[in-house]
């Protein structure tokens, strides 16, 4: 499958010769909808983006092959202009100017990050252009009165709370002490935030709030804090490569901590990279596959992991469903505004209240989705060491036993 990049001069010639017609070029391209993304596919961030475009490209083909959109009483297709942001967020906004002020584009989807989405946000905003994005969950996204930000995934202080929920109601309800280490960027401090109102909640207490470095490539110096202060929870948000640092680093001092959860560490692929070293890691997770949300385009999270397995040769992480759950949304927007008026569409998608295979999507005023609850997974292992992520928390909703406290190193 691929997506065809549709060239700028060529675009920008039809959309300018053609800009007095009643549904203008620069909205659609023939029978198609050009959407216009700006992602990672170069930078710290390029592995998520890659994630991120693998469940766009998905998510277009399915929709395109069974039917497209249906508007005016024709039927239309999804096509995407793709460009490379670098993982940077003045590259990210000069882009949005771009696929806006250049290229035409009427309708964007989000870029990977926070950090960049925040960037890009802004620029949306001013022109009217109606966004769905996947991938920005940085709470502050949603408290300043943006109104063409969507956003399918629970925001970020909502990350990991659960986590120290579940080690308190493990605890018999007290409190627990917590050491936590997090990245620089939007999207961490949004959760060490939300980490910070869980211990003030459950009448817990932070033992360590450290910055991870801006390579991400050493937390040695929190890890020796660790063993010497036995706190109860550690807690580490770095993306991809922090997920991957703090696993090697645990494993190589021996790190002996009853609770570990970490952002993105399914992204990371986790015992692919580290196999048994992994194991027992929490990792917060947007969606997860066993899940039993249903639609009509992917049926349900199983289904849509083999396919997409089929598609790119691996099992997809969050940011890939997340991303396809919001071509779903524009889809259905689109169908419900029956037009390509930006401001129809963009009170379709404030209207939005459906379920998809990656869970229920419905909008709060500042844009974020407030009908999904985050999950943690576990990373269990066997004897062969074989490792598969499991569902283990909220508790109540868990298809697998937590493993608590997480066994010392000596022990394994």
């Amino acid at each position: 499958m691929k997506i065809k990049n549709i060239l700028i001069t060529f675009f920008s010639a039809i959309a300018i010769l053609f800009s007095t017609s009643v549904i203008s070029l620069a909205k659609v391209v023939g029978d198609k909808i050009v959407l216009g993304a700006a992602i990672s596919l170069t930078g710290k961030y390029s592995s998520n983006g890659v994630h991120t475009q693998n469940g766009y490209n998905m998510a277009v083909d399915r929709i395109n092959s069974m039917g497209g959109v249906k508007v005016g009483g024709k039927t239309y297709k999804f096509d995407i202009i793709y460009y490379d942001d670098e993982s940077n967020p003045k590259r990210a906004a000069q882009l949005a100017e771009r696929l806006i002020s250049q290229d035409g584009v009427e309708f964007m989807l989000g870029p990977y990050s926070s950090g960049l989405t925040k960037a890009i946000a802004p620029v949306t905003e001013k022109y009217g252009v109606p966004m769905v994005e996947a991938n920005g969950a940085s709470r502050s996204l949603f408290t300043k009165g943006y109104k063409y930000l969507f956003a399918v995934l629970a925001p970020a202080n909502l990350y990991l709370d659960v986590a120290i929920e579940t080690a308190v109601e493990l605890n018999g309800g007290k409190g627990v002490k917590i050491a936590q280490a997090f990245e620089q960027d939007a999207f961490s401090q949004d959760v060490r935030l939300g980490i910070l109102d869980a211990a003030e909640r459950t009448g817990s207490e932070i033992v360590i709030d450290d910055k991870l470095p801006k390579e991400l490539n050493d937390m040695a110096a929190t890890l020796a804090k660790v063993k010497a202060v036995k706190p109860d929870v550690l807690v580490v948000s770095g993306h991809t490569k922090g997920a991957l640092t703090a696993i090697r680093q645990i494993a190589e001092m021996k790190v002996d901590v009853p609770m570990l959860a970490m952002t993105h560490c399914d992204a990371a692929k986790l015992s692919k990279q580290h196999g048994k070293n992994s194991e027992y890691a929490l990792c917060a997770s947007q969606w997860h596959k066993t899940l039993t949300y249903k639609d009509d385009f992917f049926k349900d999270g199983m289904t849509y992991a083999a396919d997409f397995e089929k598609e790119f040769g691996y099992d997809p992480p969050y940011q890939s469903a997340e991303s396809s759950a919001a071509l779903l949304v524009f889809k259905d927007a689109f169908e419900r505004a029956n037009s390509f008026d930006q401001k129809k569409v963009r009170d379709a998608l404030a209207a939005t209240n459906m379920q998809t295979f990656y869970g229920n999507i419905k909008f709060a005023p500042g844009g974020q989705n407030v009908d999904k609850p985050m999950v943690l997974f576990q990373v269990m292992c066997d004897d062969a060491g074989k490792c598969e992520n499991k569902v283990v928390a909220p508790l109540k909703w868990a298809s697998a036993e937590l493993i608590h406290p997480i066994p010392k190193w000596s022990e394994r």
